[in-house]
């Protein structure tokens, strides 16, 4: 899956979906961003890139569905994550975070 192929498929979850930083604040948004990559070379080129992304769901909604379907979406693409959660007191967000590798 290319970095574009994740933000096509996480723009199906019926949310505002925007690429480093959040454009606009509604009750319910998603913030992604690439941070690194693991590559793989053989024969001094480049065979193969794993991005390194983080996918951030911020809600106001406790037990939000769509947090459910973000983590559904990664598994069904075959993207390995790791997943968690935070409450931000400051400004009443629940925060959602899947640290993935999208190759």
């Amino acid at each position: 899956m290319s970095l574009n192929e994740l933000k096509n498929a996480l723009l199906t979850v019926g949310v505002p979906v925007s690429h480093y930083y959040a454009v606009q604040q509604p009750n319910k948004y998603i913030v992604w961003a690439e941070y690194g990559a693991n590559d793989i070379n053989a024969d001094n080129a480049l065979i193969e890139r794993a991005w390194r992304v983080q996918v951030d769901y911020f809600t106001k909604t406790e037990f939000d569905s769509n947090a459910d379907k973000i983590t559904e979406l990664l598994n069904c693409n075959e993207i390995a994550f790791e997943y968690q959660v935070d409450y931000e007191e400051d400004t009443g967000y629940i925060h959602h975070i899947w640290d993935c590798e999208v190759a």
